[in-house]
């Protein structure tokens, strides 16, 4: 049994991790949140425990993992770098090491084609955040792993497969339930994929954008 701490918590991801986490695992949960009350479903859940917090207040995150044994963000925005150091900066406090991060598709250049080219236009707002913050989490001496999924989707299927951060990204959609089961995979079985920076998408999904765009 392991204590997993969930960053951003109330992101559709984190919730479908929570779920799985507690439906298929015996591990024990912090959820560090804004407005905690919005999960207020486990409140009285004896493995979880709720936290209302700002990720960018070092010191109350840093004391809020205290007992965590694998950190798990979600987070997003335009200053997901800011994020990021913060947390990292928490982690090192709390003298934690094993580190598992939501990234993007485009993180490091890694999309080719008309795709990429799209792509850099559709969340050009974005990709400087994610792209620093993959260079801080890459340089934080953690043990990290770096997941990057494609375009996301709400369907009802675990399909994805994967490609390494040398590699040229493949597809052009995931959904949010195969991205939650990669992250499940690799916080209960934290030895794997360390230092790795993992993209995942649907096979068969090719194209110079997604299908609904």
């Amino acid at each position: 049994m392991a204590k997993i701490m969930i960053i951003g918590a109330y992101g559709k991801m984190a919730q479908l991790l929570t779920e799985k986490l507690l439906n298929e695992t015996n591990d024990e949960l912090i959820l560090f949140l804004r407005n905690a009350q919005r999960l207020n479903k486990y409140a009285d859940n004896p493995r979880v425990e709720l936290v209302d917090g700002d990720v960018l207040d070092t010191d109350q995150l840093a004391d809020a993992m205290q007992e965590a044994e694998i950190i798990y963000s979600n987070l997003g925005g335009v200053d997901l770098a800011d994020q990021i150091q913060s947390v990292l900066n928490a982690m090192k406090l709390a003298q934690k090491e094993r580190f598992v991060y939501i990234s993007s598709l485009g993180a490091h250049h890694e999309v080719p084609g008309k795709y990429g080219e799209w792509n850099e236009q559709a969340i050009g707002a974005y990709l400087p955040g994610f792209r620093k913050a993959a260079q801080l989490v890459s340089e934080s001496g953690l043990k990290y792993t770096e997941i990057r999924p494609a375009w996301l989707t709400d369907k009802d299927e675990v399909a994805y497969e994967t490609t390494q951060v040398d590699e040229p990204f493949k597809g052009t959609e995931v959904s949010r339930k195969s991205v939650a089961d990669f992250a499940f995979q690799v916080v209960t079985q934290p030895q794997t994929h360390v230092n790795e920076s993992v993209g995942l998408n649907k096979p068969d999904t090719d194209g110079d954008k997604p299908s609904w765009i």
